[in-house]
């Protein structure tokens, strides 16, 4: 204490989020303000964990109907807001025992979860990020995976994704084991399943790393 107070003395109080759940909602808009929610994912593990440290599931399967919706419209406020013309993610940490919740990261451009997002879904969020920015509007644009719907056709799946990252800690010298908010993953698969168990198992064996699942 002594040494941190040589630098400033000031104190810096925060809430503690620990054990609240982390979760995804990708969104999309265009210059006319249509947006749609493209995907929601969910954690396995809770806030704290760097998500590519985390094993992911879409859609989400601990939220109940009104959480589910409370964020999804509050994801639609906060990109009209920002005026985001494009994809954005936006990423929440929620009290598993009430419906409060903290808006933990807005990234307005593509990433991991997006990729993730993108895949499970059959939604090419990529192309039709770049077709936005260049003044399309969502109503204007085929989805080119499905070749029938049109961009603001919001995705609705009847399976389950689970994306687990994979590690190779042997190639790094006096690296811990345990994961945290720093990335050490190398890579990562994603299984698909009529349930969460099937996706699950299919991801474990799939990872290459001795499991058979469960």
């Amino acid at each position: 204490a002594s040494k941190a107070f040589s630098f400033t003395r000031q104190i810096l109080v925060e809430e503690s989020l620990k054990g609240w759940k982390e979760v995804e909602y990708e969104v999309v808009r265009d210059k006319y303000d249509n947006c749609i929610t493209v995907c929601n994912m969910e954690n396995f593990d809770p806030l704290g964990i760097h998500t590519g440290e985390s094993i992911v599931v879409a859609p989400s399967q601990t939220l109940t109907n009104t959480e589910y919706h409370n964020l999804r419209e509050l994801s639609i406020k906060v990109i009209r807001h920002i005026r985001i013309i494009g994809e954005c993610n936006i990423q929440y940490a929620l009290d598993p025992y009430s419906e409060d919740y903290r808006v933990i990261e807005v990234n307005a451009r593509l990433s991991r979860s997006s990729a993730l997002a993108s895949k499970a879904t059959g939604y090419p969020l990529a192309f039709i990020a770049a077709k936005l920015a260049l003044g399309f509007g969502l109503h204007e644009l085929k989805n080119s995976v499905t070749k029938t719907t049109t961009a603001c056709f919001e995705p609705a799946l009847d399976y389950i994704v689970c994306k687990i990252p994979r590690w190779d800690l042997n190639k790094f010298i006096g690296v811990s084991n345990l994961i945290g908010s720093s990335m050490k993953s190398v890579g990562e698969v994603m299984s698909i399943g009529r349930t969460f168990e099937e996706a699950i198992q299919k991801g474990l064996r799939m990872i290459g790393q001795g499991m058979h699942g469960f």
